[in-house]
């Protein structure tokens, strides 16, 4: 019999934990949840729910709770959710029947993301797009720190990718609204640009254009971001911006040192 681990990082997310916590206790052996030191009721529903709570320093991001969170697990297999993920039921039955037919070591699971408030099917963000090794027998994945490439799959996995039908989809609540993507680009893009100035990544208009434009085309043309109407329009744009402001952050922490 095998049993599942899930892993759940937060910062202020009473709004959506109880609902990400929902889809996944019915079936799960274990849910252990990192948190951030919230200054919410975080915590307190994490429990209510039965998890079992760790704290961590804030790091601005994630992914480096999100590693200590693995290593706090005790289940054969995992499933990293988000607080504002939903793990739909025939989502859920079909990780269980992997996990005990053995049919991989890792599965890569397609995600419905929302934002602005309506579906995405484009842009990057369709469920036939944006496909994440969430669920993995434990040991075939690696955790690392960098941002926005949190998790590393070792070489021979078996890898069972889902189809991106209905109900097979992690469905995931991203940016609410404008001001909500804005606060996030703000936050990441400092991150990023101290990653890249670390590394010793320097800027120039050359660079940021080329880099906002590369963005700007593989959201709104490559996956078809006009697709999603205007929500597309302006997200492939607010995408734009995000590659020109890690440039501009660069920038200036190069003119500071």
């Amino acid at each position: 019999m095998t049993s599942t681990s899930v892993v759940i990082n937060t910062l202020n997310e009473e709004t959506n934990l109880q609902y990400a916590l929902r889809s996944v206790r019915p079936w799960a052996d274990e849910i252990v949840v990192v948190d951030m030191h919230s200054d919410d009721r975080t915590r307190e529903i994490a429990e209510e729910y039965g998890a079992r709570v760790f704290l961590h320093d804030r790091m601005g991001y994630a992914d480096p709770a999100r590693e200590f969170a693995l290593t706090q697990t005790t289940g054969d297999w995992i499933l990293i959710l988000d607080a504002d993920e939903v793990v739909p039921p025939l989502l859920a039955r079909r990780l269980c029947e992997v996990a005990a037919a053995d049919e991989a070591d890792v599965v890569s699971i397609p995600m419905l993301n929302y934002l602005l408030g309506a579906p995405f099917v484009g842009t990057g963000w369709g469920a036939a797009q944006d496909h994440h090794e969430r669920y993995f027998k434990k040991g075939w994945v690696e955790a690392r720190r960098d941002i926005h490439a949190f998790l590393r799959v070792r070489d021979g996995a078996r890898i069972l990718r889902l189809p991106p039908d209905e109900g097979l989809a992690l469905v995931h609540f991203n940016y609410i609204d404008t001001s909500h993507f804005l606060e996030k680009l703000d936050r990441y893009t400092s991150i990023e640009a101290q990653d890249a100035f670390s590394r010793g990544e320097r800027s120039t208009i050359r660079r940021a254009i080329r880099r906002g434009a590369t963005e700007w085309w593989r959201r709104y043309v490559r996956a078809r971001g006009y697709r999603d109407g205007w929500r597309g329009f302006y997200l492939s744009a607010f995408m734009l911006m995000y590659r020109m402001a890690v440039q501009v952050k660069v920038k200036e922490l190069a003119d500071l040192g």
